[in-house]
């Protein structure tokens, strides 16, 4: 499954956009119907949180016009990848405990690891990736 959409310029200011959050919701409300589809109910909750906060990214920090989300299943594993058209890989930072932001990359490598799979970078940045262990499947 794959799907595309425009980014807004105005997200790119360090605030989502109206019409950028709404996307971000779509994007969390077509993972969490196709994990049901294919009855991958206990993957649900950790895999929308993951491609919330890939797309989030993707939007705010990569300075493109459109980014994809594709999902696919193979070999035991959930394979979740947010496109976002510019290279450069995401970065993790230190972040005071008071602060909003800056947590999100931190998440996505604790879900990973805690559901047997890993995350990272590919097309030299413009593809951030996440895989997931499918339950009951022996990796």
């Amino acid at each position: 499954m794959v799907v595309s959409f425009a980014v807004s310029v105005s997200s790119r200011r360090g605030d989502v956009a109206t019409e950028d959050a709404r996307r971000v919701a779509m994007a969390r409300r077509v993972t969490r119907a196709r994990l049901r589809y294919c009855g991958l109910h206990a993957l649900v909750d950790d895999a929308t949180l993951i491609v919330s906060e890939l797309v989030t990214n993707a939007i705010l920090h990569s300075g493109g016009s459109q980014v994809t989300l594709a999902m696919a299943i193979r070999g035991g594993v959930l394979h979740l990848a947010v496109h976002d058209e510019m290279p450069g890989g995401p970065a993790t930072c230190i972040v005071g405990s008071d602060s909003e932001r800056g947590r999100g990359l931190f998440l996505v490598d604790f879900l990973a690891r805690e559901n047997g799979g890993k995350w990272g970078a590919a097309d030299e940045g413009a593809t951030i990736y996440c895989e997931l262990a499918l339950p009951g499947v022996a990796q």
